[in-house]
């Protein structure tokens, strides 16, 4: 990274950041998604089609964090892909952060005092659904 004199982070650094983080969270996301979905053609390809007439969610053991936490590891498809969904989300959440943390150094109040406004609607967001 780029040092100014003054030892600071300029901020094309901090885009720099960002943009690997993004890059890097998508492409995870989206390879453990890929890895549900092999999973899940491996072992459900054959099954009848299912019908779709009627809406069925997602079982209680997947809309819970540590649900598709042990559904991973346990490597059930569906708990993979959900794993992958929930990095997904959390890919621009952690840009929030880490841009919270770039402000904070640089010693922008201004743009500190946004970035947790922001932050905190979008923790709201994803906590106030969340079923325990």
């Amino acid at each position: 990274m780029k040092k100014t004199i003054e030892n600071k982070w300029q901020d094309t650094d901090v885009e720099q950041i960002v943009g690997q983080l993004l890059r890097y969270g998508v492409f995870t996301a989206s390879i453990v998604a890929l890895i549900g979905g092999v999973i899940y053609i491996g072992t459900k390809g054959q099954s009848p089609m299912p019908s779709y007439h009627k809406f069925v969610g997602e079982g209680a053991n997947f809309t819970s964090y540590s649900g598709i936490i042990k559904g991973a590891l346990s490597f059930n498809a569906a708990g993979i892909i959900q794993l992958g969904v929930l990095l997904l989300i959390a890919t621009p959440v952690l840009r929030i952060v880490f841009s919270l943390v770039g402000f904070a150094l640089e010693k922008d109040r201004m743009y500190v005092c946004i970035t947790l406004i922001v932050l905190a609607v979008i923790t709201t967001s994803i906590f106030g659904g969340l079923k325990v």
